[in-house]
């Protein structure tokens, strides 16, 4: 049975067939591609544009939807919806579907139809489930496939190179979610990439790579400890470099964030477990260390180009890693110690809440001596020759590598010594490699966070600087 409200009227997804006259029907997103280009054959040198999702609207029914047409409409369409919203689509043309030969790139679905939108005669809206059905939510947590149809990562490492190329199913928890990283491929288009590490009873880091921006997107939305995923159809291959078994995410793969069923349940308490006895902490700090690789951030930019790439982004900002060669302009590290040093989980690195000294993160552990430990945790200002950004990240590692002691030492400073730390560090200029996102919630709209600060060599910098001033001199 569909989940949603009589008093609209939406026909089933079971109850499709091509004969329906303007059929309108509701569901929640499970699964979509990114936009891609292809040769027009009936317009020598243009190109048609084309993306596909799939809705689920009963724990059994879901079909796949597609649609074509012109750049500019078929971006804006899939730019109007994610996974896991709720979409309504009237007047979709119900086509029967080449199992054998749709399946190979697209999800599998129970439909022996599928859907294509038209510019034209169809339209695409999002739609609050509350409206609905509240039950169309808890579609987002059933698998497509049987809960118990899934390989646990230990079988797929010991099976080894006799897996290489197989489609499975995969059911684990999300130990690490790593930056995305932008490349330029050999034909001039964009391409991104993203690893997650995941790990279960059975394995205690495993990787699976997004290479598309809807899964990475989804996966940044994954909380490393205590998101369970289980990823049907992924492909698992050998990496020759590594040496080692991984899983990617393909165009059939269809990703259920945190199932609600039985083996997803048994995994939750195995995570749980493990944080309150704290077995994969060291596991977890060494990776947090490994996620950003700086020798891969290689774009520089000046504070007035972050500003304005931020103002033209119409708030969909993805985030930007680059260098800045600058200076720290405010560091106030001989004011208040509360205002330079905070206590972080010992488990998760989050900060605790410094009312009650317990994670709300781990919320279960209990808080003592052994749980929390102190760590910089400085808002910092950035300035080069064209402008300053305000309240920047120097923070855990990071900031003691800028510093040059650890919490503690800094701490047996006196306040003269704090002071003349700080203008060791004030106005010097550095090479200063971040990571910057789009916050409303932040207090000037943009977060910072700095991935490391060093003193930058001479030469470097004012090459770096010339080499931008005549890229702008041949831009005007």
């Amino acid at each position: 049975m569909a989940y949603y409200s009589s008093t609209r009227d939406f026909v089933a997804l079971s109850d499709l067939h091509p004969n329906l006259a303007r059929p309108n029907v509701i569901g929640m997103v499970i699964g979509k591609t990114d936009v891609r280009g292809f040769p027009d054959r009936k317009n020598i040198g243009s190109e048609r544009y084309t993306f596909g999702f799939t809705i689920r609207d009963s724990p059994t029914y879901f079909i796949n939807v597609s649609s074509w047409g012109r750049e500019e409409y078929i971006r804006s369409l899939s730019e109007s919806f994610r996974v896991g919203d709720c979409v309504t689509i009237e007047n979709p043309l119900v086509q029967s579907k080449d199992g054998e030969r749709e399946e190979k790139f697209n999800p599998v679905t129970p439909s022996c139809y599928k859907l294509l939108i038209s510019e034209n005669h169809s339209v695409v809206k999002t739609s609050s489930c509350y409206e609905m059905d509240t039950k169309l939510l808890s579609l987002l947590h059933l698998p497509v496939k049987d809960p118990q149809d899934y390989y646990s990562l230990g079988d797929i490492v010991a099976n080894g190179q006799s897996l290489d190329g197989r489609i499975l199913n995969v059911l684990a928890a999300v130990m690490s979610v790593g930056e995305p990283k932008y490349f330029m491929t050999s034909d001039k288009r964009k391409g991104q990439r993203c690893e997650v590490k995941l790990y279960d009873e059975t394995e205690t880091s495993f990787p699976i790579i997004c290479w598309d921006n809807e899964s990475i997107q989804l996966a940044q939305s994954w909380i490393p400890r205590k998101t369970v995923i289980f990823a049907a159809d992924v492909r698992i291959n050998f990496d020759k470099f590594r040496n080692c078994m991984t899983a990617t995410v393909i165009s059939k793969t269809i990703i259920t964030t945190n199932p609600e069923t039985a083996e997803a349940n048994v995994l939750f308490s195995f995570i749980k477990e493990s944080a309150q006895s704290g077995a994969l902490h060291d596991k977890m700090e060494e990776q947090s260390k490994e996620s950003i690789n700086l020798e891969t951030i290689v774009n520089v930019y000046t504070v007035k180009q972050l500003k304005e790439k931020a103002l033209q982004s119409d708030g969909k900002l993805e985030p930007v890693f680059g260098i800045i060669y600058g200076y720290i302009s405010t560091l106030d590290i001989d004011d208040n110690v509360s205002k330079v040093i905070r206590n972080r989980c010992s488990i998760c690195r989050f900060v605790v809440n410094e009312m009650s000294n317990t994670c709300t993160f781990c919320g279960d552990i209990s808080s003592n001596s052994e749980s929390t430990f102190a760590s910089f945790d400085i808002l910092v200002n950035l300035t080069d020759h064209t402008g300053t950004l305000y309240s920047c990240y120097l923070s855990d590692c990071v900031a003691e590598e800028t510093l040059g002691c650890t919490v503690h030492e800094f701490l047996t400073l006196t306040e003269d010594k704090k002071t003349a730390l700080k203008w060791q560090l004030l106005l010097e200029r550095s090479k200063i490699y971040f990571k910057i996102t789009l916050s409303p919630s932040w207090r000037t709209g943009l977060k910072v966070n700095i991935l490391s600060c060093k003193l930058a060599d001479p030469t470097e910098a004012s090459q770096s600087l010339l080499g931008r001033r005549k890229r702008l001199n041949h831009v005007d």
